[in-house]
Formats: C-alpha cells, structure tokens, sequence
C-alpha cells in the first residue's frame, strides 16, 4: 500500500500534463514485470535505500529518499519528500511509513503512518491507515481497514472504514465485494461507495475482469456509476491488456468513454517493446505510447516515445509530441539511474522539461538472472 507523492506546486502546461500522463500509461504494461522483478528479491532479511533528485519546468525541485528494511516477518518502508526552499536547501515535507506484521500464514497487519511538517518545523503525526488481511482455510480473503485523521489539535478519529471480501464462485472465477464508509455528523458511518469485481481465469491462461462502481443516488439506494473490463492474453511470446471503461449517460444507459490496448513483446535477445494506445469513445486514437528496454551486464537502457492524436489534420495520423529516456548503470550492489523527459515544440524541437536521477542499494535483478515471465494474473485488490 504506497503513498502518492505529494504535488509541490502545480503550474506546468497542458502539454507537460499530457505526456506525464503518458508515461503513467506505460506502467500498465510494466507493472508486472517490475513486480515479479522485485518480488526475487524480497525472499530474507535485506535492508536498502533510494534517493531521488527531480528537477521539473514550472514545479519546485524536489528530493524524494525511500528506505526497505526486511526482518523475519517485518517490513518497513519510509519516504520522505523534501522540496527546495528559497535558500537553496531542500526542506521537509511529508514523510510516510508503512509498516508490515506477517502475524502467521493467513493474518497480515499493515500499518501506514503519514506526517507533515507545522511553520515551526516540527513534524506531525497527520494520518494513521491500519489494515488487516485474513486469508481463509478455503482461500476465501477478507481485507478491513480504517482511516484515523487529526483535528487541529491533534486528536485521532476515525473518518473512513473499508471492507473488501473475495471469494472463489466457481472453477477459475472469483469475485470482490468492497464498501467504503464515512464518518458522519450523528457519530456513527454512513456507506459511501462499493465496488464489485469479477474475476474469470481461462484455460488459455487469459483474465477477464469486470469491475462495476456504485455511489449513492440520492434516495438511499446505489447506481452505477462505472464499468470497467479488461482482459489480459499471454500465449508465452507476447502479453496483450485490454480495458474499456464506460460511464452512463443522463438516462442511465452505460456508454464507453476509453479504450485502452497494450501489448507487450520479447524478442530472443531480450529486447523488451511495448506499445500502449488510449482510444475515446469514438474509437479514434488519442495517443500512443512506444517503449523499447534494452540491458547489458553494465545496465539498461529504456526509451518511450509519446504520439498524440494530430488534431489540425487527423488524416496525417498521431504525431510524435514528446519523448523519455531511462539510463540506468549496476553499480556494485545497487543502480544509478537517470530519466530524462521532453516535449516536442511546435517547430519540432525538443525541450527537456523534467530530468531525475537515482541512487539505489537495491541489488538490480536483471544483474544476474533473466527478466521473469509476465503473468496473466494480478493480486486480490485493496479495500478502496
């Protein structure tokens, strides 16, 4: 469970925001990957740390440092943001921990505190999420969390509870019920939205998953509010994700807003490509997002080019609007790592307009042994 980082200062153009949108997209194909990447590692104690220097157009420059520190069966990670202050060192922002208890083989305990600093330069205990996952003999999951947030003067309460129940309906098919609650004026909680997922394995190893939203509608019932579906396709060469989002309209009749496709390939040199493209309703490409991930035994090099739809002369087909670099080198036991983001001006040109670079301990997986295989499944989803 991992907390955003916080926005320091908003103000880029509407341009910066799209392609920042666009390489959000590519972690729809890369989350996997990255996971399971991560997940090798994570098999005994370990301890390590990341820090992170990013310099954005229009935005504050920020430093974000995180740490991992694994023993027996618990885990904590910290991240701490700090923001340039007017004389030229970086200040405290905010600062989560996330702390996780593997009570025994079916009970987990999170606990997710977050604090931000007074105009005095005291840090503040601000927000404590606890969670608690239990998992059934029968593989049934049940996941509770609660929310407690300070009043001015300090004192917690709780102001949000969760409730996410999945349990298996069928051979391959399991299905998530959650209920998000609010704190309300008469002291008690009042249900404030529910989801209902559902999720279908295949024996071509595809997914299928449906998630439907429900708010309230006024008159103490619930309506649909959204609908969501994906399918996942791995044949072993290649990984294709596809997701329709749709919405209703004024007389409540679902209407698709957004399609999103990724594929993802490997070749036999282990060059990875993906290729991420966003649709509206309307079926016509708004944007498209190619990335390329090539790695040696001194690192790797990852490459996305942004193209969005051609608005002046659509027949001329999406043009390229910006472009992305990741460099990152082994460096012992741990990386270093740069990223590089540009837009495209209307002259052709491009202008850097945000650049990062990283130090980790982490050992880097890909040192050693061959990226794992994508799978076609995904965790049971967090109470939300």
């Amino acid at each position: 469970m991992k907390q955003g980082k916080p926005r320091i200062q908003s103000g880029p153009s509407t341009r910066l925001l799209r392609l920042k949108a666009a390489i959000s997209a590519t972690l729809f194909v890369a989350a996997a990957v990255s996971v399971q990447a991560q997940d090798t590692q994570k098999s005994g104690d370990e301890s390590w740390t990341k820090t992170t220097e990013k310099a954005e157009q229009n935005i504050t420059p920020s430093r974000t440092t995180e740490s991992h520190t694994k023993s027996g069966s618990r885990t904590v990670d910290k991240q701490r943001v700090e923001v340039m202050g007017t004389n030229g060192s970086y200040q405290p922002f905010s600062e989560t921990e996330t702390e996780t208890i593997q009570v025994d083989a079916a009970n987990t305990r999170t606990v997710v505190r977050t604090y931000q600093w007074n105009g005095n330069g005291q840090r503040i205990l601000a927000q404590v999420t606890e969670e608690n996952s239990r998992t059934t003999a029968n593989g049934d999951l049940r996941q509770e969390r609660k929310t407690s947030s300070a009043d001015i003067n300090g004192n917690f309460r709780v102001t949000q509870r969760e409730v996410a129940d999945t349990r298996k309906v069928g051979s391959g098919t399991e299905e998530t019920k959650s209920s998000v609650y609010r704190a309300d004026s008469y002291g008690g909680f009042t249900k404030v939205g529910e989801t209902q997922e559902l999720k279908t394995h295949g024996a071509d190893d595809s997914v299928q998953v449906k998630k439907t939203t429900l708010l309230p509608d006024g008159n103490g019932g619930f309506k649909v509010s959204g609908v969501t579906e994906k399918t996942i396709k791995d044949d072993g060469k290649s990984r294709t994700t596809e997701e329709r989002v749709s919405t209703p309209d004024l007389e409540g009749r679902l209407q698709e807003g957004s399609r999103t496709v990724a594929k993802e390939t490997e070749t036999a040199s282990g060059e990875k490509k993906s290729v991420v493209e966003t649709y509206d309703g309307a079926a016509q490409l708004n944007q498209r997002v190619t990335r390329t991930q090539r790695k040696d035994a001194s690192g790797e090099i990852i490459e996305e080019k942004i193209e969005g739809a051609n608005l002046g002369n659509p027949s001329d087909g999406p043009k390229v609007t910006g472009r992305t670099k990741y460099v990152v080198k082994y460096a012992g036991p741990g990386t270093q790592q740069t990223k590089t983001v540009e837009i495209r001006d209307a002259n052709g040109n491009y202008k850097v307009v945000s650049s990062a670079t990283q130090t980790s301990t982490e050992p880097a997986a890909s040192q050693n042994a061959p990226a794992p295989k994508p799978k076609s499944d995904e965790p049971a989803p967090k109470p939300h």
